[in-house]
């Protein structure tokens, strides 16, 4: 299917079908936890998407990376942004973090990327004015997306729900994997050339295979099947893996990547708008006040200048 094909609704709504889709990471991640342990979890996510995207490759005869350093590049930001990244967020629920808290602290990782791409941007002949690595505009913005989540962050801090809580553990976690899809972005940025998203995500999910396979193996918690894991399962392969990487697919190709980075902002409010009406998870006048601030925060630091 080609854009050219795709009727003007249908345009219009694949943004709003990816926030959706992209936003049900964290649910399934509530929804499986109770039944199974993450890395195992993971590790079947991988391979059973590995195992459909296969076939539509040799289907649409699809062309892989021609050179063994695109591998390598690929490999390394699927290890980041799948494994390291997913595996953070899956322990931070196993651990009790909740769905909407959890994805407010990845939602930061557009601000570590503004700041990192400002740092980068200064000039490097010495003739030339220093630029500020970070603006004055961009700080302020920081500032008020660290108060929002401070402020959601000490609402979870006096809840006594042992599935909604936060620990240093699962914190340590959540921040973990805020840091790999982080470095996982700017290494595809800048290492990764532009390649067909199918034969790209798998070769990226077989690296991330390999590495999530030992820390599987560790784990002692066995799999309970039943037919929440299932459906979430599914989910995982059907919808996130190939549905929403096949959007995000769409997006790009309409030249549309600030719109897309723009996008992911709306992920933690519907996140926890999914997570209150599913898990009961609790929204106070706090929580949106520190959601909106964050967002603010967010919208500050990416903002481009006029």
């Amino acid at each position: 299917m080609t854009l050219g094909r795709l009727s003007g609704a249908w345009v219009w709504a694949i943004p709003l079908v990816f926030v959706l889709i992209w936003s049900t990471g964290f649910i399934v991640a509530r929804f499986g936890m109770p039944h199974s342990p993450p890395f195992s979890f993971l590790l079947l996510r991988f391979l059973l998407s590995i195992a459909c995207f296969l076939p539509w490759i040799w289907w649409a005869k699809v062309s892989w990376p021609q050179t063994r350093q695109q591998w390598v590049h690929l490999s390394v930001t699927g290890i980041l942004i799948q494994a390291c990244y997913l595996g953070g967020v899956w322990a931070a629920v196993k651990a009790g973090m909740g769905s909407g808290l959890s994805s407010l602290v990845v939602g930061i990782q557009p601000v570590l990327t503004a700041i990192w791409l400002s740092w980068m941007s200064r000039p490097s002949s010495d003739c030339e004015a220093p630029l500020p690595a970070v603006s004055l505009r961009q700080w302020l913005g920081l500032s008020l997306g660290f108060i929002g989540l401070l402020m959601v962050v000490w609402h979870k801090l006096s809840l006594s729900n042992p599935l909604d809580h936060v620990t240093p553990a699962n914190m340590l976690f959540a921040i973990g994997a805020l840091l790999a899809i982080t470095a996982g972005t700017l290494y595809q940025k800048h290492f990764v050339q532009p390649c067909d998203v199918r034969t790209a995500n798998t070769v990226q999910l077989m690296a991330s295979a390999v590495v999530i396979l030992p820390l599987a193996l560790l784990e002692t918690e066995a799999i309970r099947w039943n037919g929440q894991l299932t459906g979430a399962m599914a989910w995982s392969v059907l919808g996130l893996t190939l549905g929403g990487s096949s959007l995000f697919y769409i997006l790009i190709q309409r030249g549309a990547a600030a719109a897309v980075t723009s996008l992911l902002y709306l992920v933690p409010p519907t996140t926890a708008v999914m997570a209150w009406f599913l898990f009961d998870e609790s929204i106070t006048t706090l929580t949106l006040a520190g959601t909106a601030l964050t967002a603010l925060g967010v919208g500050l630091v990416v903002r481009s200048p006029r």
